[in-house]
Order: C-alpha cells, then structure tokens, then sequence
C-alpha cells in the first residue's frame, strides 16, 4: 500500500499525498472533496512532470489529454497541451 501516503516536493515544498490523503481540490473557488491519489493528479508523476502541475484536482476540474503518458490535466495545463500538440485534422 506505498501509494496510500506518501511524501513529495512540488515547487520546493514537501506536500502529504497519496490516495488516503484527504484534500480539497486546488482550482481557486471549489470546494470539493478529493483525495491526493493519482486520480485526481494533474499530469503523470506527483510533484508535477512535463505537460502537468502536480496539482489535485476534482473530476470537473480535469480534462483527458488523449495520450496515455500525457494523463489527465487541469484547465491551463491542458490549454497549453493542446496549443502545443494541436489535434490532427481527419
């Protein structure tokens, strides 16, 4: 069970995560209750990675990038996402 709790440094603080850390989600305003866990991580890799912030964000807050080793992202990271890696026309 390594992934229930565990230590990380996003932006050079050390946050508790993990899916049995309780939090609320980090978009300005909302107030929904989530967890720490990979499910509510914006990006692949807690702390923050190439695409994403490291941020947790609520179900409404995330948005499906498309590419498995993208994972999910937040609003901004997911504009830039895709201002990057526009869709390709069919």
């Amino acid at each position: 069970m390594g992934n229930m709790h565990y230590e990380i440094t996003r932006n050079g603080e050390k946050i508790e995560a993990g899916y049995g850390v309780a939090a609320v989600c980090e978009l300005d305003g909302c107030e929904a209750d989530i967890d720490r866990g990979l499910a509510h991580l914006c990006g692949e890799r807690p702390g923050g990675d190439e695409h994403g912030c490291g941020g947790y964000y609520c179900t409404s807050h995330l948005y499906m990038s498309g590419e498995p080793e993208v994972g999910d992202l937040c609003g901004p990271c997911i504009a830039t996402y895709r201002r990057e890696h526009p869709l390709a026309d069919d």
